[in-house]
Parts: C-alpha cells; sequence; structure tokens
C-alpha cells in the first residue's frame, strides 16, 4: 500500500490525482514549485519503473510542465528528482524567473521556505486543477 513520505506530507497541499502519480504544490510561495510522486510502494529512483509506468509518468512531467509554462511563462522549468533527503521517489518541477529567490541557482537550501496564504494557496490549487486533466 502507497504511502507520502511524512516530510512531502508535512510541506505540500495535494493538487491532484493523475494515472500513476499524485501532484503536489510545495507551501513555499517564492515560487510555482509542483512535486510529482509516483504511487509505487518502494520506488526511490526512474528507472526502477517498468516501462508503461515509465511512460506515462514523463508524460505527466510534460503535462505538468507544458501547464506551468502555460499559466506562469517562467523563464525556465527546472525538473529534478534527487531524493538526497527523502528517498521516495518525487519529481520536482519549479517555474523559475529572473529575479526570484534563488535565480539563478537551484532552490534547495535556498533561504526559508514562505508559506502560502490559506487564501493565496486556495486560489493556485484551484487554478491547477482546472488545468491539468488526465
Amino acid at each position: 500500500m502507497f504511502e507520502l513520505h511524512p516530510r512531502l506530507r508535512a510541506d505540500t497541499f495535494l493538487v491532484t490525482k493523475m494515472e500513476v502519480s499524485s501532484l503536489y504544490l510545495m507551501n513555499d510561495a517564492r515560487y510555482k514549485w509542483l512535486i510529482l510522486v509516483p504511487e509505487i510502494e518502494g520506488l526511490k529512483e526512474l528507472h526502477e519503473l517498468g516501462v508503461g509506468d515509465y511512460s506515462t509518468v514523463t508524460s505527466e512531467i510534460k503535462l505538468v510542465s507544458e501547464t506551468l509554462a502555460h499559466q506562469y511563462s517562467p523563464k525556465k522549468i527546472n525538473i529534478g528528482a534527487l531524493g538526497n533527503m527523502v528517498e521516495q521517489l518525487h519529481i520536482h518541477i519549479i517555474a523559475r524567473n529572473e529575479g526570484d529567490f534563488a535565480w539563478p541557482d537551484p532552490v534547495w537550501g535556498a533561504g526559508e521556505a514562505t508559506p502560502y496564504s490559506p487564501e493565496l494557496s486556495a486560489e493556485i490549487l484551484s487554478s491547477l486543477k482546472n488545468s491539468i486533466s488526465l
């Protein structure tokens, strides 16, 4: 039975369930930062996915990236699956712009997160849910 890692559960809001993965919004208002988590127990690496699930997850990454590009017109979309602190496979998809808090450096370890207000998180979650449909 799949269970989301406690750190991811504490730091994110559920956006939507997709075909293989669930999509979460990172609770850091400095960036439009989404996390895609394939719901397969014990998974640590992308290459551990079966061929069909791998194809589906890459399609989910593409859809989420296109949604961020369309909604927020970022200069760059960063995609990464580090797993150094949280081993459970999760893929970061982050819309980046010149002048954001960490630009041009990576977002990891750059200052303290700025939590969303309840109103803004609800607005973003609603917008993303309406834009992402599989």
